[in-house]
């Protein structure tokens, strides 16, 4: 029971279900699952009766799929690519392991689906086969443009065959297996992912890849005191990916998503050891660095999107999403005349979502429009606690100097109350301002946010 509120249950136990539907497909998932009742209804059950009711269905083995419920840890996934033009091949070499924790050491290899594309030159997606088995032929059977790798071994390698010019790999589809994954994928080939890839989260991380590894670099340059240099590739790429935004039918939420800086929460995961004030430090350059130099994508992005009133559907919401990233990203260029703009938008906001992001553009800057928007917001809500709570938050977030002196006054506030864990709670971390992440109640790191 100590460990059934946890990630591990929610998150890893949802991932694992996922993983059955990937490698089974979703027609052999439903005979699992209906299998699964007809054995268990009404019973209690475990784990094993689960995975053993989607073998039986299925008649295959999932024996090597068990480690995923006994070992703790996440594996990590490298992959290493070849391309032989001469035999049309290309090669994928996948290896596999579970770092050891405590109480478990040697941990085995586990049952994966890895999700792969080939694309070709103009970001179409190749017909896929694997050697030693046939292509696909006539018109009642469609050739394969992801396929799903059964990855169960230390080490394996996988060839595909019929390949006419050398392809860009699109690793980990949607995400298909829960892992770290590691690629031998160049600069160019993450950027090319990030414009033509038809996996969406596949686009979307290859821009987490290129700025992650811009971001980690800098931090080294900021650990030893070296001058800080923007790589001008990444803002070509976030260019090119705010430019879609104008486009015939764009999906606005994806490229809100995709505009996302990596936390710094997930930087300091990646960093050992991790100095908060190095890696604050290195992130703020970099959104200040785009901020500046695609400020006018950012203007126009912003003004495009602003929509006249309030409406609660997929594409509103997807248009007040990616408004209020291009507000959180221009609030960093410490201008008066941005300033103006989020305090005229917090007044003329009429949801909450634009009026706790048009107040977070704000509550790093020393200015007169902040003081103005935070007694704006308090009169407006004091009496509603829960509310009062993202006030708080969004106060001990701020990136100001001496902002601690800030949180301590704030805990003689009215609105505080330290015997409520949830007012505690948010004076330490704050809800994150964009739609996506204001639709839940579960606490995010801001996409933009200073900290």
């Amino acid at each position: 029971m100590d460990n059934f509120y946890t990630v591990t249950v929610y998150e890893k136990g949802a991932e694992v279900v996922r993983m059955y539907d990937t490698l089974l497909g979703k027609a052999g998932f439903r005979k699992g699952m209906d299998l699964y009742f007809k054995r268990h209804d009404g019973q209690a059950v475990t784990t094993d009766d689960f995975l053993a009711a989607m073998a039986d269905a299925n008649d295959v083995d999932l024996t090597a799929f068990m480690p995923w419920y006994s070992q703790a840890g996440t594996p990590a996934v490298g992959v290493a690519t070849a391309y032989d033009a001469a035999a049309k091949t290309f090669t994928m070499t996948c290896t596999q392991s579970t770092p050891d924790t405590p109480g478990q050491t040697g941990k085995l290899p586990v049952l994966m689906p890895i999700a792969v594309g080939l694309l070709r030159a103009d970001g179409s997606d190749m017909a896929l086969t694997l050697q030693g088995e046939a292509p696909a032929v006539g018109t009642e059977t469609a050739a394969e443009t992801t396929k799903v790798l059964r990855f169960k071994d230390a080490s394996q390698t996988y060839v595909f065959t019929g390949v006419d010019e050398e392809p860009v790999p699109s690793i980990l589809r949607n995400f298909s297996a829960p892992v770290r994954l590691t690629t031998d994928l160049t600069q160019q080939q993450l950027i090319f992912l990030m414009a033509h890839d038809s996996d969406a989260f596949n686009r979307w991380e290859a821009g987490q890849t290129l700025t992650r590894v811009l971001l980690l670099g800098l931090i080294a340059d900021t650990a030893a005191g070296r001058e800080l240099k923007m790589d001008p590739a990444i803002t070509e790429a976030m260019r090119s990916i705010i430019s879609g935004a104008a486009e015939a039918g764009a999906d606005r939420a994806f490229i809100a998503r995709a505009m996302v800086v990596p936390s710094e929460s997930e930087l300091s995961e990646l960093v050992s050891p991790a100095d908060p004030d190095v890696i604050h430090a290195a992130r703020v350059f970099v959104v200040k660095a785009l901020a500046a130099a695609l400020r006018s994508e950012f203007e126009s992005t912003l003004a495009a999107n602003t929509a006249a009133e309030y409406s609660n559907e997929p594409e509103a919401r997807a248009q007040r999403t990616l408004k209020n990233m291009c507000l959180g990203f221009l609030s960093y260029l410490e201008d008066p005349l941005v300033d103006v703009d989020a305090l005229e938008r917090y007044k003329a906001a009429d949801n909450m979502t634009d009026q706790v992001a048009s107040l977070a553009a704000l509550t790093s800057r020393e200015c007169q429009e902040r003081e103005e928007a935070l007694g704006l917001f308090y009169e407006q809500w004091k009496e509603d606690p829960l509310i009062m709570n993202k006030w708080l938050g969004l106060q001990a977030s701020a990136g100001l100097p001496n902002n601690v002196d800030n949180v301590i006054a704030l805990t003689k506030h009215p609105a505080f109350d330290i015997k409520n864990p949830n007012k505690a709670g948010r004076m330490t971390r704050v809800d994150c301002p964009c739609e996506t992440h204001l639709a839940h109640s579960h606490v995010h790191q801001p996409c933009i946010s200073p900290v």
